[in-house]
């Protein structure tokens, strides 16, 4: 019995049905997981680069809590606290005047000597 009669008995029809059916479900299941599925390709990348932002945004505001910490622990001492309040908030004793100084070059004027 050679390829040409096997392929003409009723087993070798019944196997090339079998055969092209389960690649159609195959099919059919790819493209439902890539596609429709809730936890399809599509959003599994959309939460990953979610995922991705959000480390990001995680390392910066540990550095925003480290700096803080810095600042912390410096304005623990008055002297620093007090220079901080003098500088930032321009706050004076009861009995200060406060004069504030600007010069030219601070001022950002865009006149051309000529």
């Amino acid at each position: 019995m050679g390829w040409k009669d096997f392929k003409k008995t009723n087993w070798f029809k019944i196997i090339a049905i079998f055969s092209s059916i389960y690649v159609l479900i195959l099919t059919a299941f790819v493209v439902w997981m890539v596609f429709f599925d809730t936890n399809s390709l599509r959003i599994h990348n959309e939460l990953k680069s979610e995922i991705d932002n959000l480390e990001k945004q995680k390392i910066y505001l540990k550095e925003q809590i480290a700096n803080d910490k810095k600042i912390i622990e410096k304005l623990s001492d008055p002297e620093e606290l007090e220079k901080f309040a003098r500088e930032q908030y321009y706050l004076k004793k009861k009995d200060e005047e406060i004069y504030l100084i600007e010069y030219e070059d601070s001022l950002k004027l865009k006149e051309k000597k000529k």
